[in-house]
């Protein structure tokens, strides 16, 4: 369904097992990224929010979708229209197009389920970033930028954004939603030059078949 449809009330999410909000550059970015669509989100579907994540039902916002999630407040805190942190100018100051390793954290989460530990090769492509948070925030890295020696780091450019601690991707406290600035879905297929990201759609699925 078109997201058209949901905010004029063509149909509703609860027709749906899971959410998706994918990268791109919504509204431009015009504002901030992702600020524009999340204005929209919370306006006509705070209520449909948050009844979709109270009956178990995941949602994954992928580098403009994860800047959404966090002007929303589904992330970090899972609380829609309450803002505890936000996405912003990576340190470099530039667009940063390239491969980063992620280590994946233990959350208790089905997204990270078989994969703790493991180092990911994804790409990344965003020039928004890094994470800054309210002292409220509750963050729960799902995904760690790190070295060649496996280690979480803050340097350039092994950490593209500059995001504290390395953090890129969180969970919220119930572990239904998932944000990463990092392209799960742009390396699937031996042809993207890694397959990495495709156990995390095996997740997803296994875990909508279960609602």
């Amino acid at each position: 369904m078109l997201l058209a449809d949901l905010l004029e009330g063509k149909g509703r999410l609860d027709d749906y097992a899971g959410l998706v909000i994918p990268g791109g550059f919504s509204y431009g970015d015009h504002l901030a990224a992702g600020r524009v669509l999340a204005i929209h989100l919370i306006a006509r579907l705070k209520e449909e929010l948050r009844a979709f994540t109270a009956s178990g039902r995941p949602v994954l916002g992928i580098c403009n979708g994860d800047q959404v999630l966090m002007e929303t407040g589904l992330l970090p805190n899972g609380s829609v229209g309450e803002r505890a942190g936000a996405l912003t100018q990576n340190r470099s100051a530039r667009f940063e197009s390239r491969w980063v390793r992620l280590r994946v954290q233990e959350t208790g989460s089905f997204w990270t389920r078989g994969l703790e530990g493991r180092i990911l090769r994804i790409p990344v492509a965003h020039g928004e970033g890094r994470i800054v948070r309210t002292p409220n925030a509750q963050l729960v890295p799902a995904f760690l930028y790190v070295d060649s020696e496996g280690k979480p780091t803050e340097e350039y450019p092994d950490n593209p954004a500059g995001s504290p601690g390395g953090v890129a991707g969180l969970v919220d406290p119930s572990g239904l939603v998932l944000g990463l600035m990092p392209h799960p879905e742009r390396a699937l297929l031996p042809a993207h030059g890694s397959t990495d990201g495709l156990a995390l759609f095996q997740n997803l699925v296994s875990y909508c078949a279960t609602l």
